[in-house]
């Protein structure tokens, strides 16, 4: 493998993030018990955005249930201790706010002529397919296991056919995936053309 830039071998900034997010969980179900809702002053809801311009990064850490939690969380704790090891702390930092907030954009985007203006949507799974489409770019030949599938794929493979098969979902909001993805990729490109070239 070849890099340039300085690389971190600290994933403290990944580590940081996944404990925000479960400190933020249980104060929402906390909160919850107590009869008290934070869900929408936390989550992105596209037609009271004007009001609540905090929401656009604070939803990031917010999530549904416990499934939704983990399911964020692993998936972030695998790409994001990988590609901070090959971007710097900055950079990974960049692309995972970045992906997450352009997600939400393409969102509140889309929620009009979707008729998902009232919707909240919350959740770091936008951020996550950002790091994943940078991983996909800088990594192509990256092979990973996906379960229940039993034989290795490229990682590329893996994080587009995630994002395919759960834009399938109902409740799924596959325009903030779409997003992060996005971003993702273009990331991964600007990075590779200033050196960070992996030959996994």
């Amino acid at each position: 493998m070849s890099y340039s830039g300085k690389r971190s071998d600290n994933i403290t900034p990944v580590l940081a993030i996944i404990i925000l997010c479960f400190l933020v969980y249980i104060a929402t179900e906390a909160a919850r018990l107590l009869g008290h809702n934070l869900i929408p002053l936390l989550g992105l809801r596209p037609v009271s955005f004007l009001e609540r311009p905090w929401t656009i990064v604070t939803n990031l850490f917010v999530h549904g249930g416990i499934w939704h939690l983990l399911a964020n969380m692993l998936t972030l704790y695998f790409f994001g201790s990988f590609l901070i090891r090959l971007v710097s702390t900055r950079a990974f930092l960049i692309i995972y706010f970045l992906g997450g907030i352009f997600g939400n954009i393409l969102f509140m985007l889309f929620s009009l002529p979707l008729g998902k203006a009232m919707y909240i949507v919350i959740g770091a799974s936008g951020a996550v397919f950002a790091l994943g489409g940078t991983l996909a770019v800088l990594t192509p030949r990256l092979r990973v296991y996906v379960f229940p599938i039993p034989v290795p794929m490229p990682l590329w493979v893996a994080v587009i056919g995630g994002f395919v098969i759960m834009s399938f979902v109902p409740g799924i909001a596959w325009e903030g995936h779409l997003g992060g993805l996005v971003c993702g990729l273009v990331a991964g490109l600007i990075l590779r053309r200033r050196g960070h070239t992996s030959f996994y």
